[in-house]
């Protein structure tokens, strides 16, 4: 990450631009959306630089001339469309191309991902955002029933699509550091590795064919470890995959023994620092020295764009009002201290693993 980000100010001219951005941000987002839900973005994007004009946009989306208007305005406006150059025919009317904004919109899987996630996970719940922040409660979680104290809880029961959203967005980004992250890990040779929060089991089926002698653990609650199974089943690894169904935070739940490595994939951040301790020393009573305590996360201070750290700034809003009201993205020496706190020592630290710019930290108990 450019580390004079947030140093420099801007122009005030410039500033207060981006703070009528904030102003208007529901709005904003509400007409992008509807962009690419129209297929207004997909046509003027096909149409390339002879653009269309609101009419042409019309008759192709079946939008009324009035709504192609107000949207293509905004458009302009958020630098997703462009005017075309001038053309010498007799139609005069004002024809719009695709800008840079409008193609990542429209093409890039982070913005897909971040959008589909915002709009079907966060977005009703986050009226709740400054009750969130003052309790340290998830109350935007509420729109999706009260019953459940966290967002983890709740998966097994979110609306298909609002499913189908979360595990994108939570797959997308750890996911691609996969193919980086297992050569290292292998290079241990573990023969029985503990996948903590292993949800759907992507991770434990990467390892088993990557490797044909490893078996693995996958700790995590209940619901995700029963699609865990499933997965791994239909996968062809039910043999060398098992679940051990628990809630981690609860004071009788114990780690399963025996592992020489521990891996924990984008999880930590699921949980306060106080936790992210109290978690680990269970971890730390359940391995002996010789293992290896593997920790891949997306660190707030170690990503190479501004555009993946203002993602994971705004991320870590999602964890207040809609996930457990109190964990986040962490910095690097936060992070580190918390595990180290539970009796770890860091041994490595591998830092831009895959295009997403993940940390794959190493530790080793005391």
């Amino acid at each position: 990450m450019n580390k004079t980000a947030g140093i420099k100010d801007i122009r005030a001219v410039d500033a207060k631009f981006e703070a009528q951005k904030i102003a208007f941000g529901p709005l904003v987002f509400h007409a992008a959306r509807a962009l690419i839900d129209f297929g207004i973005l997909r046509a003027v994007s096909d149409a390339g630089a002879q653009g269309l004009s609101c009419k042409e946009i019309a008759e192709k989306s079946g939008i009324s001339l009035y709504g192609v208007s107000l949207l293509a305005e905004m458009a302009l406006g958020m630098k997703v469309f462009l005017r075309a150059e001038p053309s010498d025919s007799e139609d005069q009317d004002e024809h719009f191309i695709l800008g840079k904004t409008g193609f990542f919109l429209l093409e890039d899987d982070m913005t897909r991902v971040n959008m589909n996630f915002v709009y079907d996970i966060c977005y009703q719940g986050a009226s709740f955002l400054p009750e969130s922040i003052k309790t340290g409660e998830p109350l935007g979680l509420s729109v999706f029933g009260k019953q459940h104290k966290t967002i983890y809880e709740a998966l097994s029961s979110l609306p298909e699509q609002s499913k189908k959203s979360w595990f994108e967005f939570d797959h997308f980004y750890s996911d691609i550091a996969f193919p980086c992250a297992l050569p290292i890990v292998f290079d241990r040779k573990p023969k029985n590795l503990v996948d903590v929060g292993g949800n759907t089991a992507k991770w434990a089926i990467s390892c088993c064919s990557f490797n044909t002698d490893v078996k693995i653990t996958i700790v995590d609650l209940p619901g995700q470890t029963a699609l865990a199974e499933k997965n791994a089943q239909a996968a062809g690894f039910s043999d060398r995959i098992c679940v051990y169904p628990c809630d981690i935070l609860d004071e009788n739940t114990e780690f399963p023994k025996g592992a020489d490595a521990v891996w924990m994939s984008q999880f930590l951040d699921c949980f306060s620092l106080s936790d992210i301790t109290l978690i680990l020393k269970k971890i730390r009573r359940a391995v002996d020295r010789n293992a290896d305590i593997f920790i891949l996360e997306p660190l707030l201070d170690m990503q190479k764009f501004e555009a993946a750290a203002y993602s994971l700034q705004a991320a870590s809003l999602y964890f207040s009002c809609m996930a457990n009201g109190k964990s986040t993205f962490y910095h690097f020496r936060e992070l580190k201290d918390a595990v180290e706190r539970a009796g770890f020592d860091l041994s490595c630290a591998h830092h831009n693993i895959g295009s997403n710019a993940y940390s794959l930290l190493c530790f080793k108990k005391i």
